[in-house]
């Protein structure tokens, strides 16, 4: 039997806002699951597809992919949920059998990869607005109320913690987190620069914290999320790349950064020089914010590059393995050692899902939450 729910959605690349609409669900088939979103989280990867940053390819189209919910009902050769489950959605669909999954790296999933175009493995969709068929982000669609998702892409948490606050680790906290403590590699006593401490900034600094670096220098031009980022761990703050650049020196003895992670909202090629400006010889630059899909010019210099041997690696999902990972960060927020409730500034019903993108966009949040 279908399901009557409701879910914000856009409906061409020329669309502005997201327009909430009701939907209908389809019963679970296969490995699939029925899910009762608890709580989504308005990450900055979804504003990309009302920028143009990315193009929607098949509309209509439900955003969110940061979410947790409730398992309501699962399909028959579904092994190891059950209606009741708790889980956090993992926007990166792991295998769990695929060489990079095998080796390591699930955040690189060949096979989770067919399931980020939006429709099921398929081919089909699940969920249904105007009598057409909707795509879904990353598989999982978490702008709506409830999200028909493949067990690939859900991992159970234990039940006594708040779903409202663990719908950070399917996105921001995990990507923030491990683009320090993986990508990165912070060591004890290294120096640190996060550039742009929103959601995963925020969360990329207290890996940092966590991963034992001396400094942290929390670079941002908003104000309260410069301020935030201190709560976070982080020891210095500047404006811009460009303003910090004498503030690092002076502070680390002209050394630089060894670590500098990029999690802004939006990255530009041209501002890779003054990046690896402060840098350190054998410094790591971790690019995890996403750049416009059609950039293909970078101005860095390449000879400060081989002569001080730096390093530019990108890093997905933080490099991180979800069904090993996000139940690690579900303990380290009980233990009180990663402050998931401090990155969440305010939340919001679905129906007010603009008024929270322009929130995101006016700097007044670090992360805003939809609860249903």
């Amino acid at each position: 039997m279908a399901v009557k729910s409701k879910a914000a959605m856009l409906w061409s690349n020329d669309d502005t806002e997201w327009t909430v609409e009701e939907v209908e669900i389809d019963e679970p088939k296969g490995r699939e699951l029925l899910v009762r979103n608890v709580a989504a989280g308005l990450c900055h990867s979804d504003e990309h597809f009302i920028t143009g940053d990315f193009p929607l390819v098949n509309t209509p189209y439900i955003g969110g992919h940061e979410g947790a919910g409730i398992v309501e009902a699962v399909g028959p050769d579904v092994q190891g949920f059950e209606p009741g489950d708790h889980v956090v959605y993992s926007f990166v669909a792991a295998c769990g059998v695929c060489p990079f999954c095998a080796d390591g790296h699930s955040n690189l999933c060949d096979n989770g990869a067919a399931i980020m175009g939006g429709l099921m493995l398929d081919g089909t969709s699940r969920i249904h607005a105007r009598g057409q068929d909707a795509s879904v982000m990353a598989g999982l669609g978490t702008f709506g109320a409830h999200s028909v998702v493949h067990e690939w892409s859900a991992v159970k948490v234990l039940p006594d913690l708040p779903l409202d606050k663990l719908v950070l680790l399917g996105c921001g906290a995990t990507t923030g987190w491990g683009s320090a403590v993986y990508a990165a590699d912070v060591r004890p006593g290294d120096n640190v620069a996060v550039v742009g401490v929103g959601g995963l900034g925020s969360a990329a600094v207290q890996g940092a914290r966590l991963a034992g670096a001396e400094r942290i220098f929390a670079i941002d031009p908003v104000e309260f999320k410069r301020e935030t980022a201190q709560s976070f761990g982080a020891t210095h703050t500047a404006n811009t790349v460009e303003e910090a650049f004498e503030l690092i020196q002076q502070e680390t003895w002209g050394r630089m950064c060894n670590k500098v992670i990029l999690t802004k909202g939006v990255g530009r090629g041209e501002e890779m020089a003054a990046v690896l400006g402060i840098t350190s010889k054998l410094g790591k630059v971790v690019v995890t914010n996403i750049h416009p899909w059609d950039e293909l010019n970078v101005s860095m210099s390449m000879t400060d590059l081989t002569l001080s041997e730096k390093t530019v690696q990108g890093s997905l999902f933080g490099s991180a393995n979800p069904r090993a990972d996000i139940p690690r960060l579900a303990e380290l927020y009980r233990k009180g050692q990663l402050d998931l409730d401090g990155m969440i500034t305010r939340t919001y019903p679905i129906e007010e899902i603009n008024q929270g993108y322009q929130d995101m966009r006016d700097g007044k949040n670090i992360r805003g939450v939809i609860i249903y």
